[in-house]
């Protein structure tokens, strides 16, 4: 935690005024100084975020330029608000000196005002701007405009803050002494997840079940998910809370749709699920006014104090519910779970502790959304309280029952996919939490968030969904990977290297969408469709995304030419259409495979690997029809194969190729091509000699019997379908038969695969464990 020493001299004590009547005493200022570029404090214009819906223009406050107006935007939800600029852990300034270049316009009676915050987290306001002066520097003090110098220097802030109803100075400069931070900012270190971690998809309960039985899972429909390795599950609020403190999930009151049986197949299935759960239930839409209504709402009773994590206790409520049925924690006090006693035809609703289906959970989905105005907007700092509030009841001051951490401490919450493109909300977030969460005893920001997430797709404006765009983009064109790697970059740099995901990315197909695909000389819409899908996931695992899901499963109506109508990836028909062709069969091929590096530009050709051998995957990020050739470096004498996605397959075109001269040479196009290892690691099994596992699926152990003649020592690793190890355990081997049983019954009900080595030799096996 960053300690820098405040020093607040008596005579601003007449500061503080402002902090407690709203309206600044500003000391009568001394003679001017000459301004210098000796003492004037650098400023980064990049450092400065708006509590706002507005990301831009505050640059033009600080590029010498005064002569042009300075535009943050329109259509802004807040007519007031903050925007901060944080200093650097060791960084430090002493301001004696401001001026403002007042170019025209007058806001007299909305002043902009100049503060510093402390590490006291005091707001001590240091200058106000009110444009009453014409193409001319004034002072901080409107009183005395040609003043420039404060009578007593300020230091000991942690951030500047202005405070603006909107007209701006063109320019403004401080002058004072400036000491830099000491801490080196370094790059993000390689971000290496499983390949198929960027394989998921959006989905709804009526994606598993059928209408008219939804009490089980229908089979076909599962069959057509099984192109993607997660969900993330739409979940309405009112379908667990249908009446307050009545809580329903098999059967849903509405709907009856049966939540344990589409997580349990899930599981089954080894596809990982999210739980977003969004929209408010109709009686907390009851408090609003008649004509203000609606489901996305911001997720508090009417009149609430957005501000106060208190006014969120409703969510952090069901949260807690739903974590307490679906999460590992058994030990929570039953007292504190209900369900609704309500029977309907469907059944009856019974408690149920720690079934372990779901690991992580989301709350709400952007929240930092425009289009309805501000009954349905929040600020980056009261989303932040609301967070804080359905974390863990806002550090456990809410009272009991309140916090999914206080159901499951295990359980992951994930922010609500932000549809704003930059980083600026979060760092609000983080900033709300410094204040109001304080420090762990690590030093670490008590953060209420364990993944960062956002909402990108690819447009030719690159502008993802802020507007502007004719149509959709190849990803590397668009962008969206200098999006997210921002992200990545504020996950390394203020929340300690935290899981970064983008929960919504996709392209229509209907040719009246701003997000559509396009035909591509001899491709068809589909097909294009197919190739920048396939390399979005690549794109992002490549920039060190953790998780990507696709935006969605069907579509909600193709012939709609509304954003994200047309952007299923399955047909009607439950068949999959050519970009699930192309996930399902790069799951196959490269699943398990990890990130390591790009070994080259144009074409990009990105080098993963597993076990030790390396697989590449070779496209070209254009969106003309573009083709080229690449000359890969293999060893001499190794064979590949040469892997293409096919349409309509379950497998992609497969060709085997021998290195002769320790290169070969590979066609490479605008559709990705896989250069495999001939023998995929995990067949180097059979040096094992018989492996048996038994028995599978299981209850609460697996028996390993493993028969060969070599006596060295057996790891097993136990890894859940995300990749993270969940066990590991080491056996001595003295005989020809070994035999051990693997106990699984801390691990929560699902699928695992087991890895079990001897020296170099290895195998995976695949196991479930069931109640």
């Amino acid at each position: 935690m960053r300690k820098t020493i405040l020093t607040i001299p008596a005579a601003c004590i007449a500061l503080l005024i402002f902090a407690r009547t709203g309206e600044p005493t500003i000391p009568h200022t001394a003679p001017s100084i000459a301004m210098n570029s000796a003492n004037k404090i650098p400023i980064d214009p990049k450092r400065w975020y708006q509590v706002n819906n507005s990301n831009s223009g505050l640059d033009g406050l600080f590029d010498g330029i005064t002569n042009v107006n300075i535009n943050t935007g329109y259509g802004k939800m807040l007519e007031n608000y903050d925007s901060y600029y944080p200093l650097l852990e060791g960084e430090q300034i002493t301001i004696e000196s401001i001026r403002f270049y007042d170019y025209e316009g007058t806001n007299s009676d909305k002043p902009m005002t100049l503060s510093i915050i402390t590490d006291k987290w005091e707001r001590i306001p240091i200058a106000r701007f009110t444009g009453e002066s014409y193409q001319a520097w004034v002072g901080p003090n409107p009183d005395e405009p040609n003043s420039f110098n404060l009578k007593t220097a300020v230091s000991g802030a942690r951030y500047l803050v202005i405070n603006t109803y909107g007209p701006l100075p063109t320019e403004i400069e401080l002058y004072g002494s400036y000491q830099p931070s000491q801490v080196q900012v370094t790059a993000p270190a390689v971000r290496s997840t499983p390949f198929r971690q960027a394989l998921g998809v959006n989905a709804f309960e009526w994606n598993f079940e059928e209408a008219s039985s939804p009490w089980q899972v229908d089979d076909s429909r599962v069959q057509a998910m099984k192109a993607f390795a997660a969900v993330r599950h739409y979940i309405d609020w009112e379908k667990l809370e249908p009446q307050k403190g009545s809580y329903t999930y098999s059967p849903t009151a509405s709907g009856s749709w049966n939540y344990d049986a589409i997580y349990e197949r899930c599981q089954t299935e080894g596809i990982e699920v999210l739980a977003c759960i969004k929209t408010l239930p109709q009686w907390m839409q009851d408090t609003y006014p008649q004509d203000e209504r609606d489901g996305e709402n911001v997720p508090a009773p009417y009149g609430s104090d957005l501000s106060a994590p208190k006014s969120y206790v409703d969510q952090a409520r069901v949260g807690f519910q739903f974590a307490a049925r679906y999460g590992s924690n058994k030990t929570l006090d039953p007292s504190l779970v209900k369900v609704s006693d309500v029977k309907t035809w469907a059944g009856l609703n019974t408690v149920k502790i720690g079934l372990g289906l779901i690991r992580y959970i989301e709350c709400e989905n952007e929240r930092d959304k425009t289009w309805k105005g501000r009954k349905a907007y929040q600020t980056s700092r009261e989303y932040a309280a609301n967070l804080s509030a359905f974390y863990d009841g806002h550090k456990n001051t809410l009272g009991p029952g309140i916090g999914v951490k206080n159901a499951d401490p295990s359980m992951t919450v994930v922010i609500g996919g932000l549809a704003a493109s930059s980083t600026d909300y979060v760092r609000g977030m983080i900033d709300w939490c410094k204040e109001f969460r304080g420090y762990l005893p690590d030093g670490r920001v008590n953060l209420c968030w364990d993944v960062i997430n956002q909402h990108l797709y690819a447009n030719n404006a690159k502008s993802s969904q802020a507007g502007g765009g004719e149509r959709g983009a190849a990803p590397e064109l668009a962008g969206v990977g200098e999006q997210a790697a921002a992200f990545v970059a504020l996950s390394h740099q203020a929340s300690y290297d935290m899981p970064v995901w983008i929960t919504e990315a996709g392209y229509d197909v209907n040719q009246g969408s701003p997000f559509k695909a396009i035909a591509i000389g001899n491709k068809s819409v589909l097909e294009t469709q197919a190739d920048w899908t396939l390399r979005t996931a690549l794109l992002y695992t490549r920039v060190g995304i953790d998780r990507l899901f696709f935006y969605q499963l069907y579509d909600d109506n193709i012939d709609n030419t509304t954003q994200f109508s047309s952007m299923g990836l399955v047909n009607s028909d439950k068949s999959r259409k050519p970009a699930s062709d192309y996930l399902y069969q790069a799951r196959q091929l490269l699943g398990d495979y990890r990130y390591k590096e790009t070994i080259s530009k144009d074409p990009i050709v990105d080098r993963y690997e597993l076990d030790g051998r390396s697989a590449y995957v070779l496209v070209i990020p254009d969106e003309r029809g573009r083709t080229g050739t690449y000359n890969l470096t293999v060893s001499k004498g190794d064979t590949v194969q040469l892997c293409t996605p096919k349409i309509g397959s379950d497998e992609m075109a497969k060709t085997a190729r021998v290195s002769t001269t320790g290169t070969i040479t590979v066609n490479v196009s605008e559709t990705p091509v896989f250069v495999m290892p001939s023998t995929s690691p995990t067949k180097e099994a059979s040096d094992l000699g018989n492996v048996l596992i038994y028995p599978n699926p299981t209850t609460n152990y697996v028996e390993l019997v493993l028969e060969n003649g070599v006596n060295t020592a057996v790891d097993v690793n136990v890894y859940d379908m995300s990749g993270r190890q969940c066990k590991q355990f080491s056996y001595t081997k003295s005989g020809r038969t070994f035999k051990e049983k693997v106990d699984l019954t801390s691990l929560p009900y699902g699928a695992y695969l087991l890895d079990i080595r001897q020296g170099k030799a290895r195998a995976v096996k695949k196991i479930i464990r069931n109640r």
